[in-house]
């Protein structure tokens, strides 16, 4: 897909807007899978437990950014679709058709900062948060530190989560009206049939259908996430590898 919408835009004098949500989503979940399976690889190559600080905060931080902007291209993804392709007369959806090639560079550099500032407390607050883990304590400060340390936790599990609901919200929106259109549309079509099998109908069919996968794929990646960050799995266990096989699969079937 990388490849194919690169290659369209060669010889262009202007990129079509969808070719830049491709270029952009493929781009980035390329990179998050080949991170994740770098990190697994370190992750056994390693005892458990035993990262290196600096590899710790690079790979959470790294990880933060390219899933939150992989999640926000699937979103603007979601939304470029309803809005080429429902069919609704209210003036501000007209007025984002009509605008909608010249706002997906924006929406595409929103979403480069809203990842990068969701991925920065990450770098900053991993450090402390390992820290807590390793360094030695006394009895009298011990309460407090597991204190502060599941502050530190609790405060970034807030973070990612709302980093990832956004985009998770807009999508679900934007193919729950894209999947009303389609489905006023389809039953207008019946209701005005022939008998015959109609191509144009069947297709109305299949895009409902894909749209509604993509929505259940992108709400299953969505809690997966979730269930890692809010429930501490021993590392390769049986409960994190099934987390982590959908996590890898689900961006991939989308």
């Amino acid at each position: 897909i990388l490849a194919a919408s690169s290659l369209s835009c060669i010889g262009r004098q202007t990129r079509s807007p969808y070719d830049m949500i491709m270029i952009s989503l493929s781009s980035s979940r390329l990179i998050l899978q080949s991170w994740i399976i770098l990190d697994l690889i370190i992750n056994i190559l390693n005892e458990c437990f035993n990262y290196e600080v600096n590899i710790y905060v690079i790979s959470s931080t790294l990880y933060v950014f390219l899933n939150c902007s992989g999640l926000w291209f699937g979103a603007w993804l979601s939304i470029f679709y309803c809005i080429k392709v429902a069919s609704f007369t209210q003036p501000f959806f007209i007025w984002l058709k009509q605008r909608i090639a010249r706002l997906v560079p924006w929406m595409l550099l929103t979403s480069w900062l809203c990842s990068f500032a969701a991925a920065i407390p990450f770098a900053w607050d991993v450090p402390g948060v390992y820290s807590n883990f390793t360094a030695p304590s006394s009895l009298t400060n011990s309460s407090a530190m597991k204190t502060t340390m599941n502050n530190k936790v609790t405060l970034l599990i807030y973070l990612c989560s709302a980093s990832t609901a956004l985009p998770l919200i807009l999508s679900v929106l934007s193919s729950v009206l894209l999947i009303r259109s389609l489905w006023m549309h389809t039953r207008h079509m019946q209701n005005n049939a022939s008998g015959f099998r109609d191509p144009s109908l069947e297709a109305h069919v299949k895009a409902i259908k894909s749209v509604c996968s993509f929505l259940i794929l992108y709400i299953i990646y969505f809690i997966c996430l979730l269930v890692i960050l809010c429930f501490e799995f021993f590392p390769l266990s049986y409960e994190d590898s099934i987390c982590v096989a959908l996590l890898a699969a689900c961006p991939t079937g989308h």
